[in-house]
């Protein structure tokens, strides 16, 4: 390949809001149709090589035209997530859709796979064998060996599957409602929620499902009828449009296994993956079974003996109640209010807490930056090593209309060795973003956004790989959770809480007594999360793990919840058409679970006496974050653990709630 050639394939115009993509449709198509241009042309280069193929005339051409279709791809996704013009996240889907063909055409293009497999690998690092290993394995699975009549039918039902994806999560995201309360309702919610939701003139108070309202709600709200309106209004929020399009998906993933050979989505959507199979998934839901089952029978005694004393006649609790009912437990149970901490936890502080934290980590330093953005509320910010920049990332960290209302991360820009940088995104639903709003978090918030910066830093510090196909989240998707679910370990230390955890008003830093109570407290409750994950994940595992003709949604959501959870049924519940994992993890929800065990065995290499100084930390950046998607997620544990992840400390963790003397908590 010609340096001219290497040149005119890479992108000079990275960002779409910088063509003006995040406020006009027809810039953002522009841009998106000149990435898949030169996606194209990198194809085409390729397929023109003659003679034998190398790492550099075709390997090194393939890995470019990668390079520019994710570029596409993750630009199209973010805007439709994120975008404030309606027209440009409508926009946003369509560029989607057009990328997610061009993907789909790729991984059934026998041209470009026999190209790849030709290369000599002779002499080739082991990241470069790895990559073309699991670049043709996806080839195999995506069924680029069938006839040409097959591939055309495969590329039709994925191009089928992709739009009703879309639909799915657009439903979702513009789906939001809202409710009225009296003031009466809004008893124990706290007093900052209370003045910004006033009455109007009529005495009513409008809510909405967006997470800063909803979730206070479901914790704190006294009366059992707004709870219940609440949970009923946010578990609708995308249906009834959303049921029929899950069934359509549902079958043509079912199709497009049934194509392929596999007995079902899960199994193909495993083929790939740290675990194997559904079979393997299955055992391990077995083994999360028989390690929470016990502890989750312990905390119902605990928390409906509570709520009996305080309700008479009161015999099971319902799911709308879960969690105040867990809350107002924890308040006699730890003497530990939650909403007592809150005035520590104003989101500028946790968010200059949660950056001090991820620097000293890593050894690395954040610099805000005046680099566009699709909305002037996103905060930008470089990465710095050594006094150079090395990534770049976006904060967009409160709700507003029209945007994405959960928390992820999201990859900008891929980044490789000798060319990009790499970019990444939180988008995130926090109080806060107002003026005069301090944006008061509950712990559990806080725990949120350590989680999604740990994604944050491996998009990052994991961008500087051989390959653009191996940069960032470029993992097996089971593995993707690790980091994230590492990093937010890092909330138990005292020491780290107390750096950044200071009474907004007063400046007065969270006492160690309050941080012992919180610690104790939120440790009740794991085995339930446990079950929880459970449920999530038989859930989205049997959902694609059977013929879909004839399935009832309905029927089968609330028969494992009987099955997996203790609490009592509400029905007009139908969570199952607000579940966006479902068009992203698709069956392979148990990732969460799974990277659960793994990021704890990993959190317990660490010096809990000195988490940010120790030597785990060096070395898990080195064998863990910087790799990337450069080895296999198994031998990345044992690179950094010397073994398989063992499920030790997860049972530690599990049974921490009941160690010590938990009737002594209750005095």
């Amino acid at each position: 390949m010609s340096p001219e050639t290497a040149t005119a394939l890479k992108t000079r115009d990275l960002h779409a809001w910088d063509a003006g993509g995040a406020s006009s449709a027809e810039a953002l198509s522009t841009w998106v149709g000149a990435r898949l241009a030169a996606h194209e042309a990198g194809l085409a280069a390729l397929l023109a090589v003659e003679g034998p193929r190398t790492l550099e005339n075709s390997l090194k051409l393939y890995d470019l035209a990668l390079e520019e279709l994710n570029l596409a791809g993750s630009q199209a996704g973010v805007l439709n997530s994120v975008a404030a013009d309606k027209a440009v996240r409508d926009q946003a889907q369509e560029e989607a859709q057009r990328v997610a063909q061009a993907g789909s055409a790729l991984s059934l293009n026998r041209e470009v796979y026999e190209a790849l497999a030709a290369v000599n690998l002779d002499g080739a690092s082991p990241a470069t064998k790895h990559y073309v290993g699991r670049t043709l394995l996806s080839y195999r699975l995506a069924g680029v060996d069938k006839d040409q009549a097959t591939r055309d039918h495969l590329q039709a039902l994925h191009e089928k599957a992709t739009h009703l994806s879309l639909e799915f999560a657009r439903n979702i995201q513009e789906g939001g409602k809202t409710i009225e309360a009296t003031g009466a309702e809004m008893e124990g919610l706290p007093a900052d929620y209370l003045a910004r939701h006033l009455p109007d003139a009529e005495g009513r108070i409008t809510l909405t499902t967006d997470q800063p309202d909803m979730q206070p709600v479901m914790t704190f709200a006294s009366n059992a009828a707004l709870r219940e309106r609440m949970f009923l209004a946010y578990n609708t929020r995308a249906y009834p449009a959303n049921q029929q399009i899950l069934l359509d998906l549902l079958a043509a993933r079912q199709e497009i296994a049934t194509v392929l050979g596999f007995r079902s989505w899960a199994d193909l959507a495993t083929a790939d993956q740290m675990m194997g199979s559904a079979a393997n998934v299955r055992t391990f839901l077995a083994k999360l079974n028989d390690a929470s089952l016990e502890g989750a029978r312990r905390e119902l005694d605990l928390v409906l003996g509570f709520a009996g004393k305080q309700q008479a006649g009161l015999t099971a609790i319902d799911i709308t109640s879960r969690a105040y009912w867990y809350e107002q437990y924890r308040r006699s149970a730890f003497d530990f209010d939650s909403q007592s901490v809150r005035p520590y936890f104003p989101y500028e502080q946790v968010e200059a807490g949660v950056l001090a934290t991820a620097a000293r980590l890593f050894k690395i330093e954040f610099q805000r930056s005046d680099a566009q953005a699709w909305h002037k509320d996103v905060s930008v910010f470089d990465v710095l090593e050594g006094g150079k920049r090395v990534g770049r990332f976006y904060l967009d960290m409160h709700p507003r209309e029209g945007k994405d209302k959960w928390f992820s991360a999201a990859p900008i820009v891929t980044g490789v060795s000798g060319g990009a940088l790499p970019e990444a995104a939180l988008i995130c639903n926090f109080p806060g973003g107002e003026d005069g709003e301090p944006g008061l978090l509950q712990y559990n918030d806080v725990v949120t956004y350590f989680h999604e910066f740990g994604h944050l830093m491996h998009a990052i510090l994991g961008g500087h790989t051989e390959w653009a196909g191996l940069s960032g989240f470029a993992t097996e998707g089971d593995f993707i959770e690790v980091p994230s679910q590492m990093l937010e370990e890092f909330f138990r230390d005292e020491k780290l809480l107390q750096a950044f955890a200071k009474h907004y008003q007063t400046g007065e830093t969270l006492p160690s007594e309050t941080i012992r109570k919180m610690k104790l407290a939120g440790s009740f409750g794991r085995a339930d999360w446990v079950r929880s994950q459970l449920y999530y994940t038989t859930l989205s595992l049997d959902l694609h793990d059977q013929d879909p003709n004839g399935l009832d949604l309905d029927e089968t959501t609330k028969r494992l919840f009987q099955s997996l959870q203790p609490w009592t049924w509400l029905e007009g519940n139908r969570m199952y058409a607000s579940f966006g994992h479902l068009t992203g993890y698709s069956s392979n929800y148990y990732t969460y679970a799974f990277d659960k065990v793994i990021a704890l065995d990993f959190f317990a290499q660490f010096d809990p006496a000195d988490l940010l100084g120790c030597d785990a930390g060096a070395r898990y950046r080195k064998a863990v974050i910087e790799q990337g998607g450069s080895k296999p997620g198994r031998q990345m544990v044992r690179d950094f653990l010397g073994r398989d992840e063992e499920f030790s400390a997860f049972s530690n963790w599990l049974n921490e709630e009941f160690e010590g003397d938990l009737q002594g908590a209750q005095k």
